[in-house]
């Protein structure tokens, strides 16, 4: 069975994709401080797939710590979510966000050049994409970043490409994706961050909950169909398996290759808000508030490429994500 090593494995996708790569046969190695994870969501893994993961809790950034990992295992693929990941707070600290997620890469990039691991996934972003100049965004669209967490993503594009021309050895995927909501089905895993959420989804949830006082919508004033900003939201445990069909499609596609992972299809913060409150039967009280720095009015993607060349697609709506993301927050009480 191929061994994947998953860092940032304890995080919201992380944690799914780990259950998704035991569903396929791998073994999995997780490396994570937890410094906006839990070790909770490990022991739900367990539940969820009959299987204990090997857990390293270091720094990814921790360049002998990664090297004295890669020595202990034959490790045949890693998959790289470690990073910092709050647009409104990477404006806020910058060089926080600079430091960690690019020093992360480069720890995680030596230590497999060391160990002749030649199989790497990253978690990007469509932030890469900047301000739309066309929709839906195909793989082709020109590159910018409206904020220092998009500009995280696409140094670390850069250095990765980099990598493969030094080393033609080397084969990465850059998945771009694009909103991920939604909860494994299981209720034992979904998204739990840390104090205040930045994400929509949680911060609905836990205003459903009574956790939080009232919704912030950031700006209804886009030239959207609700003046509201539109984001192609897609099921979590579908982003899970597009990280293991690549991770699988690596090694023949060698060279760095790039994919969206998304729906194909825009929805709106009201048009998602009104989607959970119906779902789920529940009150959500929300204000509208100014915009938030460095959000664009629209991103959706175009989802051919991967549907094409990984055998990928995403299979649920709006209704699956809003309903497990209740179910998640439910359970979590």
């Amino acid at each position: 069975m191929p061994t994947i090593l998953v860092a940032g494995g304890a995080g919201y996708i992380g944690s799914h994709t780990i259950v998704e790569l035991f569903a396929a046969g791998h073994d999995v190695i997780c490396v994570d401080d937890f410094s906006n994870s839990s070790p909770e969501s490990l022991a739900s893994i367990q539940k969820i797939a009959g299987k204990s993961v090997t857990l390293y809790t270091q720094d990814v950034c921790n360049t002998a710590a990664l090297n004295d990992i890669f020595s202990q295992h034959v490790i045949d693929g890693v998959i790289h979510f470690a990073g910092y990941k709050a647009v409104g707070e990477s404006v806020e600290l910058p060089l926080m966000y600079y430091r960690n997620n690019i020093d992360s890469t480069l720890s995680l990039c030596e230590a497999c050049l060391n160990h002749h691991v030649t199989n790497i996934v990253f978690s990007s972003s469509a932030t890469v994409y900047g301000t739309p100049h066309f929709l839906p965004l195909t793989e082709e669209h020109p590159l910018s970043a409206t904020n220092p967490y998009g500009n995280c993503k696409l140094f670390i594009e850069h250095i990765l490409k980099d990598l493969c021309v030094a080393n033609p050895a080397m084969n990465i995927a850059l998945l771009r994706y694009f909103n991920p909501v939604g909860a494994h089905d299981s209720a034992l895993l979904g998204e739990s961050p840390r104090g205040i959420p930045n994400n929509l989804m949680p911060y609905i949830c836990q205003t459903a909950s009574g956790l939080r006082e009232c919704l912030n919508v950031f700006g209804d004033d886009y030239e959207t169909v609700d003046g509201t900003g539109v984001r192609d939201y897609i099921h979590v445990v579908d982003l899970a398996k597009g990280h293991v069909a690549a991770i699988n499609k690596l090694a023949e596609n060698p060279g760095c290759v790039t994919y969206n992972l998304g729906t194909g299809n825009g929805t709106s913060v009201l048009q998602l808000l009104s989607a959970f409150i119906a779902e789920n039967k529940v009150n959500v009280p929300y204000k509208v508030t100014s915009r938030r720095p460095g959000d664009v009015a629209e991103c959706w993607a175009a989802t051919d490429k991967a549907e094409k060349e990984l055998g990928w697609k995403a299979e649920l709506g709006i209704k699956e994500m809003v309903r497990s993301s209740w179910l998640a927050q439910c359970n979590s009480k």
